[in-house]
């Protein structure tokens, strides 16, 4: 497969309707891919506006003042904060250039389910539709219960409920990947 969008590292995203487990996946996955040796970037979508900064705070003065970007920086991190007027939803390809300078062994993107980016898909019956495991995106389909809809043969199919497996997976995965030979 190809590098995504341009990038010189692995890019997967973990697609899941609301409620399926996404981040709490994620939690548990990165201290593992941590343990690996990867160091791993994550983009998550929010379908909100959100604050990381708070009203009141020097940081949160300066960008409603007008400050674009504002980054506020201490020894323990920093934040960067972008205004996007007009911006319908996130351009991916844009955020994806941003992570180039952390030089990851992979981004994890949670979320962006329309984007053409390879997929580990998680699906729970009952819980959004089958539909998610069906485009040619999707590497991998991590499920809780058995699965009602045949999934492509080039599809692996993982037990959302096994950790160890999915980590595994994930490794495997970023190690074969094109840029990863880099």
């Amino acid at each position: 497969m190809k590098e995504t969008m341009g990038s010189p590292f692995p890019v997967l995203g973990i697609a899941a309707w609301s409620g399926t487990g996404k981040t709490t996946l994620l939690a548990q996955l990165l201290p593992r891919l941590r343990e690996a040796g990867l160091k791993v970037g994550v983009i998550k979508h929010a379908h909100h506006s959100f604050d990381v900064d708070q009203p009141g705070k020097d940081s949160y003065k300066l960008r409603c003042a007008g400050a674009a970007p504002m980054l506020i920086a201490s020894r323990q991190r920093y934040a960067m904060m972008q205004e996007t007027p007009g911006q319908e939803e996130p351009d991916l390809a844009h955020l994806l250039s941003l992570m180039v300078a952390h030089a990851p062994d992979l981004v994890i993107v949670e979320g962006f389910k329309a984007w053409p980016i390879p997929k580990l898909v998680l699906y729970r019956e009952g819980i959004g539709d089958s539909s998610i495991t069906s485009s040619h995106w999707v590497q991998a389909v991590a499920i809780s219960d058995p699965l009602t809809v045949p999934l492509s043969p080039a599809v692996e199919q993982l037990d959302l409920n096994n950790i160890d497996t999915i980590t595994q997976w994930v490794i495997n995965w970023t190690n074969t990947h094109p840029s990863a030979q880099a």
